[in-house]
């Protein structure tokens, strides 16, 4: 089983976003002492909610910093950006890395970055696949053209030439489906529970030749009692996810979205691995098993305070990931 962490550079009040960014990278350079099998960082754009807005950058420094954990994007925003650009930037990353770094992608929203970059509200409804397939082409080594209804030009050799997949993000089942006839894996969010994880999974399962090794985003705190894990929880994260939520505004005019935030944050201590170390073990492997996951990434920033997270991800280390593995060893 593999465990990672799950950077949002989540920007929590009286927070300046440069030190969001060196605690995040402090992150990562934390969990790869701490045993954890590798780090993914979250892209946002004029918001508060993740003040990263270039996770293949940051990615690129934490990669500098680090020596064996594996480092990826959740996500890079296809729909904000061209698709060559990008996988030319990620074969950079793959090369100097030694094959450390992993491309996720997803298709976004209809936010005010699809105006500010001029890729617009057509390229995000309609022209993900045409995105994505153009990415994967320009990945896997060998020439690539555009002849669709977004990109047009004139065949080029890739250069540097890198031969890798990228993982998607998947919240609809149009996108699940997309994903699957791709043979590409699902990273799909800590939004959702163990059930409807599960049946993501399964549709994909109906739409692909073959089975693939998908990604679980969850939620990851750990205190000496759940009930102080849920208690801080509770206290930190509607200062975060408030402003954060309210950040996302469409580009277009329509409603923005809207969530009840106390009951956001009771659905994610109850679905997900927030309590006692031997809560978040419980709550690890019967995701496991409920899902058939095999790679779960946990947000570790929760708290909303350097010192915390930095205890969070060594605490998980130390007393959970020993655990899961020795239940996943045992399982095997």
């Amino acid at each position: 089983m593999r465990i990672g962490v799950f950077l949002v550079a989540a920007g929590f009040p009286g927070m300046a976003p440069g030190d969001v960014l060196r605690d995040t990278l402090e992150a990562i350079e934390a969990a790869e002492r701490a045993g954890f099998d590798d780090a993914w960082i979250a892209e946002h754009h004029f918001m508060s909610y993740g003040v990263c807005p270039s996770a293949v950058t940051l990615a690129a420094v934490a990669l500098g910093r680090t020596s064996r954990i594996t480092v990826g994007t959740a996500v890079s925003v296809l729909s904000a950006q061209h698709p060559v650009a990008l996988a030319e930037q990620a074969a950079i990353l793959h090369h100097v890395s030694d094959g450390r770094f992993r491309l996720g992608v997803g298709r976004g929203g209809p936010w005010r970055e699809l105006e500010v970059f001029g890729t617009g509200t057509a390229r995000f409804e309609r022209g993900f696949p045409e995105s994505l397939d153009l990415l994967c082409t320009a990945l896997n080594g060998g020439p690539v053209a555009g002849d669709g209804e977004f990109f047009r030009f004139r065949e080029v050799t890739m250069v540097p030439q890198a031969r890798m997949s990228p993982v998607v993000a998947c919240t609809s089942d149009g996108t699940v489906r997309l994903a699957a006839e791709r043979g590409l894996p699902m990273l799909l969010g800590m939004h959702i529970g163990d059930d409807e994880k599960a049946g993501m999974i399964a549709a994909y399962e109906a739409y692909a030749a073959g089975p693939a090794a998908h990604i679980g985003a969850a939620l990851g705190y750990v205190a000496d009692s759940t009930e102080q894990a849920v208690r801080e929880m509770r206290e930190s994260l509607p200062r975060w996810l408030g402003p954060g939520l309210a950040g996302y505004v469409p580009v277009d005019g329509r409603p923005p979205p809207r969530r009840d935030i106390p009951e956001y944050v009771d659905l994610l201590c109850r679905i997900h691995p927030v309590g006692s170390a031997e809560h978040c073990v419980e709550k690890i492997t019967t995701t496991a098993a409920r899902t058939g996951l095999r790679h779960l990434i946990l947000m570790v920033e929760g708290a909303g305070d350097r010192a915390r997270t930095l205890e969070n991800i060594a605490r998980l280390g130390a007393e959970v990931l020993p655990a899961v593995r020795q239940r996943g060893q045992g399982a095997a």
